[in-house]
């Protein structure tokens, strides 16, 4: 596959994505949609674990107008599939489950969102 990054001439080094390896930068604005194609949002950033190096959370931006308003919600990463056909992430997850999900404002997230998060992505859904 080569590498995946290389100096160019002006001396910057240029992000390339190899076929199962992406930019972090590049992660960041892409669009998640739902199985039936609706558009959720995009990504905003995604969160690491600090000692696994593991992408833990995905988290996505939606509402809101110009960045005003936006909410912010951390989604499990092994709950994003990406497709290539919609040039996206696409989620398995139904519109009522997600719009339950814990969610935040700009920058309000703190050290004990993460058990709020993983409770309740751990529950089962009940039909």
């Amino acid at each position: 596959m080569g590498t995946s990054m290389h100096t160019t001439a002006d001396g910057t080094v240029a992000r390339k994505e190899t076929y199962d390896l992406i930019a972090s930068n590049k992660v960041e604005g892409t669009s998640v949609y739902d199985r039936a194609g609706e558009r959720i949002g995009e990504v905003h950033n995604f969160m690491v674990d600090k000692v696994s190096g593991q992408a833990a959370y995905a988290v996505i931006s939606f509402g809101g107008f110009l960045g005003i308003g936006e909410d912010y919600f951390p989604l499990p990463w092994n709950q994003l599939s990406y497709d290539t056909s919609v040039g996206g992430y696409v989620v398995d997850i139904d519109r009522n489950r997600l719009d339950g999900a814990p969610r935040y404002a700009r920058d309000e997230a703190t050290d004990t969102w993460r058990g709020s998060v993983d409770d309740y992505w751990a529950r089962p859904v009940l039909i």
